[in-house]
């Protein structure tokens, strides 16, 4: 694991996942419990709990709202935040975290925008000129990381997942606005600062490129080392439908990289980000996702399906109650390859029941 100093529970969260890998899988889905098709802010809901009785496994969060905004606004999201994590850990949940990062240095938001955004990486590393500014935003990330005690009184642990898909340029961290070397650095200290200076101990770190890459050497081109790194994931949507175009055999071959170079290192691998935008295919659930899941010999601990948006009538990727493709999400939910929260035991002790 890359933190010697893990907490009990993490260092058990990871164990657990990469024991139950070899049967199952769990399924996630991003801000599952924090709102949904047609609602927000309603306490013990989620559209897939609607749907078949149970919360996704692995329920997604994002730490988008911790920099970039007033005192007030930073303190209310802080408090959301420990509000879903906590709630997740005490009904032995899992939970993790992405950032959609604002840049710290520009207009432009997480997005990468010409004429307005800054290629901050450089400037974010030691002796950037905007280093001091992101060990503040860090210390933000740590008050909230050593705030989340469960009713046990144990911190939860969280699956942390910055700079995703920078192998892309949509994201101001991407590959065309910064050196390897720069986000090698940049990743490095983001953990090492995280961990030493700061004393957060309840992380596993993710690292999750987007589907660009054709072979291991190409996954691992800007991959920071594995002291550095607990899980190894990759977001796919391109290869799974989206824009009516699907590649499975594309999607499948890379999700066997990850999963490779996942057990020959010692790290956890997982689907980090796919779905299909308003699943216009009823059967997607078995006929695409878990027939990819299932085809190889892969070991890989969940599978995260995209938001939900509550005012949206198309952006949503997990089935809500009379959706056509909810008779398919039974199956799929039925299978006893893919686990729920109600189907988790222990998931935060050593030995799993």
């Amino acid at each position: 694991m890359a933190d010697p100093k893990a907490t009990k529970e993490t260092v058990a969260l990871f164990q657990n996942l990469d024991k139950l890998a070899k049967k199952h899988i769990l399924f996630g889905h991003q801000h599952a419990t924090e709102y949904g098709h047609g609602w927000t802010g309603e306490p013990n809901r989620s559209d897939v709990k609607s749907v078949c009785g149970s919360n996704p496994a692995v329920i997604g969060v994002d730490f988008s709202g911790l920099s970039g905004r007033p005192k007030e606004s930073i303190e209310r999201t802080k408090e959301s935040l420990r509000k879903q994590i906590v709630d997740t850990y005490d009904r032995g949940g899992v939970t993790t975290a992405a950032w959609h990062f604002s840049n710290p240095a520009s207009g432009g938001g997480f997005y990468w925008r010409d004429s307005v955004s800054a290629p901050a990486v450089a400037l974010l590393i030691p002796g950037g000129s905007h280093h001091e500014k992101y060990k503040e935003i860090l210390r933000t990330v740590g008050d909230l990381a050593k705030s989340v005690k469960g009713k046990d009184g144990k911190l939860a642990p969280l699956i942390f997942r910055p700079y995703h898909e920078f192998d892309g340029g949509w994201f101001w961290w991407g590959k065309p606005h910064c050196k390897r070397e720069d986000f090698i650095s940049l990743w490095r200290f983001t953990v090492s600062y995280l961990r030493d200076s700061l004393e957060v101990h309840n992380f596993l770190y993710a690292f999750s490129p987007d589907c660009t890459f054709k072979s291991e050497a190409d996954y691992l081109e800007r991959y920071p080392g594995d002291e550095w790194v607990d899980m190894v994931g990759v977001d796919n949507y391109a290869d799974f439908g989206r824009d009516g175009r699907y590649n499975l055999e594309a999607g499948i071959r890379k999700l066997k990289i990850v999963s490779d170079y996942a057990r020959k290192s010692g790290k956890l691998a997982a689907f980090t980000e796919t779905g299909l935008e308003s699943i216009p295919n009823p059967t997607w659930w078995t006929a695409t996702l878990l027939k990819a899941l299932r085809s190889q010999d892969m070991r890989l601990t969940y599978v995260l399906v995209w938001r939900n948006d509550a005012r949206s009538p198309t952006h949503y990727y997990a089935p809500y109650p009379g959706h056509s493709s909810v008779p398919d999400f039974l199956q799929f939910y039925q299978d006893p390859y893919t686990l729920f929260e109600t189907d988790l035991r222990n998931v935060y002790r050593k030995k799993l029941l």
